[in-house]
């Protein structure tokens, strides 16, 4: 992609990068106006905004106008488009691990975050993490990649968060059988995921810490190895949606929740789950 001083962003896609996606991308239609711009520099443009955290009108002027690259954004969403990215990115993905490219397991867990000033729905205040704002919903594989999200407000319940997740998807993941995640998705929910998706969950409670007073390191150090074994397939698994956390807030933009609808935060969160598959597929230096 040409840029006025012939320099790219960090956040561009490479060529064979762009390779790799543009079989995904919709075609441009053949009966409204010409094209103008090229769906490569609109996908970066989109790329740079997720990347640097920066807001649609301060996007530098070597992209399309802001204006033209929200609405390609905003199109995302209502015609399935980074959806049909994620589950396809995510296949190859497994693919390349040998793995099944469809998973027999997930992990479930939450995380509250704090929201901008932008006004908008499902906001709200989580009394256990003190925090104003959304609660995102997240479902992941036992390598991490993200299968399903959402975004609701920071007051709503694990348990609704999750039925509200895991309703739609009674069909997508036909090989999907067992769930992880912790004491919150416990109770109640293990009879409604038997019930209408088939599903079992498995409970996974941190240990117990014994009490050290009075006891030697050498003594420490044993009775820490009988509570903390090495980590044991449970433990093993329930881990990986903490690092998904991890990579998506590595991304400036979803640092902090700066949208005003919940949808348009789990279209920033499915692209940058599907620009992190595209990098582990096509390396920046293979």
């Amino acid at each position: 992609m040409s840029r006025l001083d012939g320099r790219r962003y960090p956040s561009d896609l490479t060529n064979n990068q762009w390779h790799q996606l543009e079989p995904l991308i919709p075609s441009a239609s053949q009966d409204g106006r010409p094209v103008i711009h090229d769906r490569r520099q609109l996908v970066n443009a989109i790329l740079y905004v997720l990347r640097s955290g920066c807001p649609w009108r301060l996007l530098p002027h070597d992209f399309p106008v802001w204006q033209t690259v929200y609405w390609y954004f905003r199109r995302g969403p209502r015609e399935g488009i980074w959806d049909h990215i994620l589950h396809t990115l995510r296949k190859q993905v497994r693919e390349q691990q040998g793995r099944d490219p469809e998973p027999s397991a997930a992990v479930i867990d939450s995380q509250s975050i704090k929201t901008s000033a932008v006004r908008g729905p499902e906001k709200g205040f989580d009394g256990g993490k003190k925090i104003w704002g959304r609660k995102r919903h997240l479902l992941v594989d036992t390598q991490g990649w993200l299968l399903a999200v959402k975004v609701l407000a920071a007051n709503r319940s694990d348990l609704e968060g999750a039925k509200q997740m895991l309703a739609p998807l009674n069909s997508l993941f036909p090989r999907l059988r067992h769930v992880w995640g912790d004491s919150h998705y416990g109770g109640t929910l293990v009879g409604w995921l038997r019930e209408h998706l088939g599903w079992t969950v498995e409970v996974v409670r941190p240990p117990k810490p014994p009490s050290l007073q009075g006891l030697t390191v050498s003594q420490i150090l044993q009775q820490w190895e009988q509570v903390f074994p090495p980590p044991s397939r449970l433990r093993g698994k329930r881990w990986v949606v903490e690092r998904t956390i991890a990579w998506i807030v590595g991304f400036r933009r979803l640092a902090r929740d700066h949208e005003g609808l919940p949808q348009t935060s789990e279209a920033f969160i499915t692209i940058a789950m599907s620009r992190l598959m595209l990098t582990r597929l096509v390396p920046f230096f293979p």
